[in-house]
């Protein structure tokens, strides 16, 4: 059964204030926190719902649905693409979507710098612009997931650092197994092993992980952006 726009803008609103919540138990500033609303396959309808509410961050999964709702929608939503990214579609993305607001899973060299000369290519760069993105760490053993090492994520991270000068490295993301919450500790771990590695201060690196079913427990851990979507849009 479909939900209606006033269910998921009151979800959306619950979801803000269990993740308040949450930030209190352990000490957290509640503004540490960003909620991400994946919007993936739902119409633009929801989103606009939400929207009027006052929400304007939404993720994304795959690049064809983005580039056709980002037309039908206010120009000020913050758009983060989450899901796996092919490099030839780096440059369109960039292009076709003016408020990117990051992309949570760069997983390659190739992809970091497809997306830095995308960036590069605008009139924005001259003004300074530089896209946000995050690194897609492996913290579990599922050989179904993207990302790379948390070895690997060190040399990403560095590659991205001196390389790719239209590029803000904001931090690490990470999709754990479900149920796992050791997954969160190995993401913190990888955040301390770059930051160290890397010479940047830990707490520029932050951590995108938590969904429907453990976003309390990725904050208790100390994620500062969870992405939740069903628990939202049904």
């Amino acid at each position: 059964m479909k939900m209606s726009l006033q269910d998921i803008v009151h979800n959306a609103k619950v979801v803000q204030e269990r993740i308040v919540a949450t930030c209190e138990q352990v000490g957290r500033d509640p503004a540490s926190v960003l909620l991400v609303a994946v919007s993936k396959t739902k119409p633009v309808s929801d989103i606009m719902a939400l929207y009027e509410a006052g929400f304007r961050h939404f993720g994304e999964n795959y690049y064809q649905e983005l580039t056709e709702k980002v037309g039908q929608l206010p120009s000020d939503i913050n758009w983060d693409f989450i899901g796996h990214l092919q490099s030839s579609k780096a440059s369109k993305l960039v292009k076709d979507v003016p408020n990117l607001y990051s992309v949570h899973t760069v997983d390659s060299e190739k992809l970091a710098g497809k997306l830095n000369n995308a960036v590069g290519a605008l009139d924005d760069a001259k003004h300074g612009r530089k896209l946000n993105v995050m690194i897609q760490v492996v913290t579990s053993e599922e050989d179904t997931k993207s990302g790379v090492t948390p070895a690997e994520a060190v040399e990403l991270a560095r590659y991205v650092l001196t390389q790719c000068a239209h590029l803000q490295l904001t931090g690490l993301m990470t999709i754990g197994a479900p149920g796992d919450l050791s997954c969160f500790d190995r993401l913190v771990a990888c955040q301390e092993l770059v930051a160290e590695q890397c010479g940047v201060p830990r707490e520029a690196l932050q951590l995108s992980m938590g969904m429907s079913g453990d976003f309390e427990q990725a904050v208790q851990k100390g994620s500062h952006l969870v992405r939740v979507g069903s628990t939202i849009f049904g």
